[in-house]
């Protein structure tokens, strides 16, 4: 859908192909993000909201105050960052990470560099309770979002009950509380599991993530398909070098990665190492 066609669909902001390239520069430019040519109708729809909440009339005048605006700069991010997750997606990344802690009772520290909304790193520390038999095994999980809100909605660990419905019971006994009363509907995770959790938010095209340890597993999925190439090299090599030569990488199911062989060898479905 051209920019064209989407006006004739919603009129009540002017919407040229101008402002959305504006959108994808300026959405580059603070978060590597490369917007598809696809996305014009999502970006209208998603930014308007920010113009009806700011009361402003046009677009021109939304990007303007994004330029000058660091909190708007966050909520503009924010809009046009796209979070689809579920506990244990992707399931045989955490068969992966079980059997890695096994073979590696030493393991750390683990970082999954795009945590949403929780449900991935809530999954890692059920993943490392269950393996280790404790919720104080010393192993330290960061997780991390350029999205603020999500990183508020992860850090609370209140989710629909129908989302851990197609866990195994006792995974939802042992680390949920069912809510009741006003709460009915609603699940928490345990106070046990959300201390083994330290959410940051982090800007995976910063030169810097603030981590002075390294990493024996970093968890990366579904975010470097919103980079373009030379990005997603840049900020492939920045992620790996905090991992340890005998550490793992887990990437989303659509992510390849043929063209940085110098950096990361496959050993399993979407799963690498790094070369050194």
């Amino acid at each position: 859908m051209t920019v064209a066609s989407a006006e004739k669909v919603d009129r009540e902001y002017t919407y040229s192909q101008d402002d959305f390239e504006r959108v994808r520069a300026t959405v580059f430019k603070i978060a590597g993000i490369r917007l598809q040519d696809s996305k014009v109708t999502m970006v209208y729809s998603r930014l308007s909201r920010r113009l009806r909440a700011l009361g402003l009339s046009s677009f021109r005048d939304y990007l303007g105050l994004v330029e000058r605006d660091k909190p708007e700069q966050q909520e503009f991010v924010n809009a046009l960052t796209t979070n689809l997750t579920s506990f244990f997606r992707e399931p045989h990344h955490f068969e992966a990470l079980a059997s890695y802690l096994r073979s590696h009772p030493d393991t750390k520290a683990i970082w999954c560099a795009a945590s949403s909304t929780g449900e991935e790193p809530y999954s890692i520390a059920m993943t490392v309770a269950e393996i280790t038999g404790t919720f104080s095994s010393g192993i330290k999980i960061y997780a991390s979002d350029i999205d603020s809100k999500v990183l508020a909605t992860a850090k609370a660990g209140v989710y629909k009950a129908e989302q851990i419905a197609k866990l195994p019971k006792e995974r939802q006994k042992q680390f949920f509380y069912k809510g009741k009363g006003s709460k009915l509907g609603k699940v928490r995770v345990v106070d046990e599991l959300r201390k083994m959790v330290q959410f940051r938010q982090i800007n995976l095209t910063d030169s810097d993530y603030g981590f002075k340890n390294t990493m024996d597993v970093i968890f990366c999925r579904n975010v470097m398909i919103y980079f373009d190439k030379p990005t997603q090299n840049k900020v492939l090599a920045r992620l790996v070098s905090h991992l340890n030569d005998d550490g793992m990488y887990i990437a989303g199911h659509s992510e390849h990665f043929s063209s940085a062989s110098n950096i990361i060898r496959p050993v399993g479905k979407t799963i690498y190492k790094p070369v050194r």
